[in-house]
């Protein structure tokens, strides 16, 4: 009987390992990113930047053997994390994952980072349609399902252009990055109105409040490649980034009283983003106080991403992580 309890016991863990997982090596390939942004101003960050490249691999191949692990053997928990409404526009971290490792490669291994970039493009055109056609299908969703998490596979379409255009995929990049900012405007009018005329957003989902600043901080990014420097535009998304990171510091206070869960790291790309948007504009544009918005964020980045690695650690230590909900 012992024996038994004893060998279920991984199967079960194995069973509510979440794809919410994959937010992990999204916020550490952030952190690899803005690291890399950051190196012109401040060396050492070169050198921590592939350092961190290296630990976001490990994780990214961790993660995904134990994912793939769970797919062939609880077939129905994947399943049912499809059709659960707020974890479906989770999904899409794994082809976003694969975006962000290309970006982080290409100066390093243009090759490999090529082919990682056409499998995560061909797969987050895929898991786009597939969780937009999961939100307009027969399925009855309520308001409260609705948080800044619908953002995700938004997010993922505007990163396309950023490794893109330099791999010299120009047509394939500007179809990505409308796709996104078109969602994007959709879904925040929606979240907004969500926000202000319905219920608190849940305490364990409240961290995705910090999403609202990742779409306007990447597409800053990915349009001023696409357009080749600043314009309108380019201006109006990192000044609307900076807004919505106004809102999401006056919500600290709420953050900090909540507690731990995967959510948590919801916080860690966004403030990359940020981060990169603001040393980017500093580059173009030669404005000293963009850059210290830059180097503030990344110092934040920073702690942020090494208190969650630590209390994700803790958490898996006391079986806190992969437990029915």
């Amino acid at each position: 009987m012992t024996k038994t309890h004893v060998d279920a016991a991984p199967a079960d863990r194995l069973t509510h390992f979440p794809v919410t997982f994959f937010a992990v090596v999204m916020g550490l390939l952030g952190l690899t990113l803005a690291l890399h942004a950051a190196a012109p101003v401040w060396a050492p960050a070169g050198a921590l930047s592939s350092g961190m490249l290296g630990l976001s691999l490990l994780a990214l191949a961790v993660i995904s053997a134990l994912y793939v692990l769970k797919v062939l053997r609880h077939p129905g928990a994947v399943a049912a994390e499809w059709q659960h409404p707020v974890k479906l526009a989770f999904f899409p971290t794994i082809t976003i994952s694969l975006l962000l490792l290309a970006t982080a490669l290409w100066s390093v291994w243009p090759g490999l980072a090529r082919s990682v970039w056409l499998v995560g493009v061909i797969g987050q055109g895929a898991l786009t349609v597939a969780v937009i056609s999961g939100w307009i299908s027969h399925r009855s969703f309520q308001v409260g399902h609705l948080t800044p998490a619908w953002f995700i596979p938004a997010v993922g379409n505007v990163i396309v252009p950023v490794a893109g255009l330099p791999m010299g995929y120009v047509e394939i990049s500007w179809l990505f990055f409308s796709g996104g900012l078109m969602f994007w405007v959709v879904l925040l009018t929606l979240v907004m109105n969500r926000l202000i005329f319905h219920d608190p957003i849940p305490a364990r989902l409240f961290p995705t409040m910090v999403i609202l600043i990742a779409p306007p901080s990447v597409a800053f990014v990915a349009h001023v490649a696409l357009a080749g420097g600043l314009d309108g535009l380019a201006r109006g998304l990192i000044y609307t980034a900076y807004i919505f990171a106004a809102l999401v510091i006056v919500q600290v206070p709420k953050l900090v009283r909540l507690p731990f869960a995967l959510s948590w790291w919801a916080l860690s790309f966004p403030l990359a983003a940020l981060a990169i948007a603001s040393f980017r504009f500093a580059a173009l544009a030669g404005t000293l106080a963009h850059l210290l918005i830059g180097a503030v964020t990344l110092g934040l980045l920073i702690l942020v991403v090494l208190g969650l690695a630590v209390r994700t650690g803790i958490a898996v230590a006391r079986g806190e992580i992969c437990r029915p909900e």
